[in-house]
């Protein structure tokens, strides 16, 4: 299976493209205008600065590294994003199994790498879109109230991964790219969220945890369970 994967090898993520490049050129726009139609230049010297920094930092937020999992995948489950363990509990899961599910939350702070991977080798079973509101990511309800994308996988042991990406605050899009028949594959990106958010990966009750809380995790690297 490992030689079929269509690896995504991008550096700077096609999601911000279009970001880059228009805020790139306003940011041109607006400095120019300062520089050519304002005498005093003191503006010009502040703005300046100003404006390569704030395109500093849209460029660090839609970079994405080129990542390739060398382990073994069979019953691995891999962190689908960089971020923080926030949480790791038992939790009924009301969408899609109505059964008690072990919860496994990574939380993006704006600085993080946002684009996400698929946390396991399978079959996508399922893809959902639920409208919600913008919380705070980190807070526990974001699960199951804020906007939410679901993405259930079934592993080729039969198990099923349920992923689910969660805008936050400051989030205001989700992007999967999952359509359910696909087969998918670790290394392979699940998605985007633009700006602070959440990842949530529910597993089978009884699933070994490798993370323990406010762990660091390095998405499509960090082993976060194994399945049994």
């Amino acid at each position: 299976m490992k030689q079929l994967k269509k690896l995504k090898r991008i550096r700077i993520h096609h999601e911000g493209t279009d970001t880059l490049i228009i805020s790139a050129i306003l940011l041109a726009a607006i400095n120019a205008a300062i520089f050519y139609y304002i005498e005093c230049k003191i503006p010009f010297f502040i703005t300046a600065p100003a404006s390569v920094i704030t395109w500093l930092l849209l460029l660090n937020f839609f970079r994405c590294p080129i990542r390739l999992f060398n382990g073994e995948t069979k019953q691995t489950v891999v962190a689908p994003a960089d971020g923080k363990i926030v949480c790791i509990e038992e939790v009924d899961e009301h969408e899609y199994f109505h059964d008690r599910r072990l919860l496994v939350s990574i939380f993006m702070s704006p600085l993080n790498v946002h684009a996400n991977w698929y946390p396991v080798d399978g079959t996508i079973k399922k893809v959902a879109h639920q409208k919600g509101r913008f919380q705070a990511a980190y807070l526990p309800k974001s699960s199951t109230e804020n906007e939410r994308s679901m993405v259930v996988i079934e592993t080729p042991e039969g198990v099923e991964v349920m992923a689910r990406q969660i805008a936050g605050a400051m989030a205001r899009r989700i992007v999967t790219y999952a359509e359910s028949g696909e087969d998918c594959y670790i290394d392979e990106h699940m998605g985007f969220i633009k700006f602070g958010s959440r990842v949530d990966v529910y597993l089978p009750i009884g699933t070994e945890v490798l993370v323990s809380l406010n762990e660091k995790t390095v998405g499509n690297e960090t082993v976060i369970a194994r399945l049994k």
